[in-house]
């Protein structure tokens, strides 16, 4: 697989981001040239939830001042370690 990146989040797990994945999260037009807030809401979360439907799956969140939205990014774990499925911006915590 080809990764766009590989970091260390806040609680110091490996997260992946695939040609793949990054290549769906820029359909979403206010999303290109974001890779750099993606990464820094991965290091830097304002806030990481759960989510009830899949223990595997963290949501991460961080507010970008220029967008006045959130930047949500979902990423599952498997084995261990951490793939981004999308992200974009929301008005809100979901």
């Amino acid at each position: 697989m080809l990764w766009v990146f590989a970091i260390k989040d806040k609680t110091g797990r490996v997260i992946h981001l695939s040609k793949e994945r990054w290549s769906h999260i820029q359909k979403h037009p206010e999303m290109s040239g974001k890779l750099e807030h993606i990464k820094e809401a991965l290091q830097k979360p304002q806030l990481i939830q759960g989510f009830s439907y899949d223990p595997a799956m963290k949501f991460y969140y961080n507010y970008d001042k220029s967008e006045k939205k959130y930047l949500f990014i979902s990423v599952k774990y498997l084995n261990g370690e951490g793939f981004v499925i999308t992200s974009f911006f929301t008005d809100r915590i979901k």
